[in-house]
């Protein structure tokens, strides 16, 4: 069982308060409590350009649905064809440190790093890796909380891993009973693997039902 942390020393303002493009507030701390009580509320942090620490709530929200995953041929023969291993909960770091630098720049600041595996250890967040030949060459991470999964960040060194991942991810949820796979914004990428927006309203209202199951990693 994941270990509960003390409670958040910050009371957010209800998400369905933040404008469509989902900036509800800025501030706060990225204590276990504290992150724990947004992905609770329907919220995630979300640093700016200059390492601000931003919390939001986008009007309309993307998911994954977990029956309406998008595997390609080329991808089903990968997975297949075993080119790849894959594990969960391996290297949640190393899978962290992979979203912040593979790709150049990104919003993972040194705070949020340590916030996520700081959560990992506690049974909080959780990460599927990619490996090829002994090497990591992909994965995503996220928290988890009841039947929802939210998704945070993806990384690949080589083709298609993050895919592989992302797959992998899916059918654990799936097998577990998880119930909602949130991955916030709707990129061109994450559509062609089967993301679809909802409204914030509809997604707030899975969240409540999704936060309190009893489902385990």
């Amino acid at each position: 069982m994941p270990i509960v942390p003390p409670p958040s020393r910050w009371a957010f303002p209800p998400a369905e308060e933040a404008p469509p493009i989902g900036i509800l507030g800025a501030g706060a701390d990225l204590e276990p409590g504290t992150v724990l009580a947004a992905y609770r509320a329907g919220i995630f942090p979300w640093p700016d350009q200059s390492g601000r620490l931003l919390w939001w709530s986008p009007d309309p929200r993307a998911i994954i649905p977990l029956s309406g995953f998008h595997a390609s041929t080329s991808l089903r023969r990968l997975r297949r064809h075993g080119r790849y291993t894959v594990t969960r909960d391996a290297a949640c770091a190393d899978v962290i440190r992979g979203c912040a630098t593979a790709h150049g720049p990104t919003w993972i600041t040194r705070e949020v790093f340590a916030a996520y595996v700081r959560l990992h250890e506690m049974g909080w967040a959780h990460s599927v890796e990619v490996w090829q030949q002994g090497e990591l060459i992909g994965g995503v991470y996220g928290v988890a909380m009841g039947g929802l999964f939210a998704a945070e960040s993806m990384f690949h060194l080589a083709r298609d891993a993050s895919k592989v991942a992302l797959a992998e991810l899916v059918e654990h949820l799936r097998a577990r009973g998880f119930q909602l796979l949130d991955v916030q914004l709707a990129t061109p990428h994450l559509r062609s693997l089967g993301a679809i927006e909802i409204p914030r309203a509809e997604y707030l209202g899975r969240v409540a039902e999704a936060r309190d199951l009893r489902v385990s990693w």
